[in-house]
């Protein structure tokens, strides 16, 4: 299979990418990936996204952009890429098993990136009823709620700050004794009376009939100390880091230190010309859906230009 344009990978960037690629005439191939749609086919409701006045699921969200990428007549496949060639143009991709490689004379690669969980069975049962792994998107819904952040970063303090401007109360679970955020950061932590910092402290357990409604934690864990108890809380939210789904890229293109795709400058090109990337796989600070569309975009027109000035 040839195309003028590959996208690897879906959700927002992805799609969006499709949409503009296709409307330049570049007839592109997407290969969705293990989870089509991304992130956002994983949350309930979505009210941050423009054009949807009421909110819109998630899922229903990803079902209307892959639609319109339909539309407008990318090919979408459903697979997993499995290894990349990008030595030379046309660029090759491998999906699956090895049967099937798609030659390429640009990529788009949109894989995203996975918010990393305690791995506990019940951040899976209560995924989308109480647990999050995104405060800007979901912190709404638990107005006037209690809530508990987990983690001891910066991404924690600054969610944590976030939800007690929403949450009755927010607990910040920090595994050890003290926290890894800036001075500034734990300044403003400390000086919130919303906020209550549990240090030494770890998620056992999650409970509730059929929303969230308690977490089981202890303290001290493995020490003479250890001390169990449960706080009643009907949002746990993780901030312990995002894990950019970059495996198979790794050294074929430059990444950064964390595994996120390095972009130059201004536009989503990467080391490699012709090759471009877009959304949170190339974004650790934003990792909003409207950024990774609007990156999507990007990719999409910095692909086509390439192509103009390179056939």
């Amino acid at each position: 299979m040839k195309t003028k344009s590959l996208i690897i990978g879906s959700g927002p960037a992805g799609y969006t990418a499709a949409i503009y690629a296709s409307r330049a005439n570049l007839m592109p191939v997407m290969v969705e990936g293990p989870q089509p749609g991304g992130q956002l086919t994983t949350t309930t409701e979505v009210e941050n996204f423009p054009g949807y006045f009421d909110g819109v699921q998630g899922p229903k969200l990803m079902e209307d952009l892959r639609a319109q990428a339909l539309r407008f007549g990318t090919q979408i496949i459903s697979g997993l890429v499995t290894d990349v060639d990008f030595s030379s143009r046309p660029f090759k991709a491998v999906v699956g098993d090895g049967k099937e490689t798609i030659e390429a004379d640009t990529v788009i690669i949109s894989t995203g990136a996975s918010a990393k969980y305690l791995g506990l069975p019940d951040e899976a049962k209560y995924r989308g009823m109480g647990v999050s792994a995104c405060a800007t998107c979901d912190g709404f819904f638990f107005r006037n709620r209690p809530v508990a952040v987990v983690g001891g970063g910066d991404t924690a303090c600054e969610e944590a700050i976030y939800l007690a401007g929403l949450a009755s109360k927010v607990y910040l679970i920090v595994r050890k004794d003290y926290l890894r955020a800036s001075k500034v950061m734990q300044k403003r932590v400390f000086e919130n009376e919303k906020i209550e910092v549990l240090f030494n402290t770890q998620t056992l357990s999650l409970g509730g009939e059929e929303l969230l409604d308690k977490a089981r934690l202890v303290r001290f864990k493995d020490t003479p100390q250890q001390e169990e108890f449960t706080i009643d809380i009907d949002g746990f939210f993780l901030a312990i880091g995002h894990q950019p789904n970059t495996a198979v890229f790794k050294g074929k293109i430059e990444l950064d230190e964390q595994g996120y795709i390095i972009t130059r400058g201004k536009t989503t090109e990467t080391n490699v010309p012709g090759v471009f990337a877009a959304g949170d796989v190339a974004d650790p600070v934003y990792q909003q859906a409207i950024s990774a569309a609007g990156m999507g975009c990007r990719a999409a027109l910095d692909a086509e230009h390439f192509l103009m000035m390179n056939e």
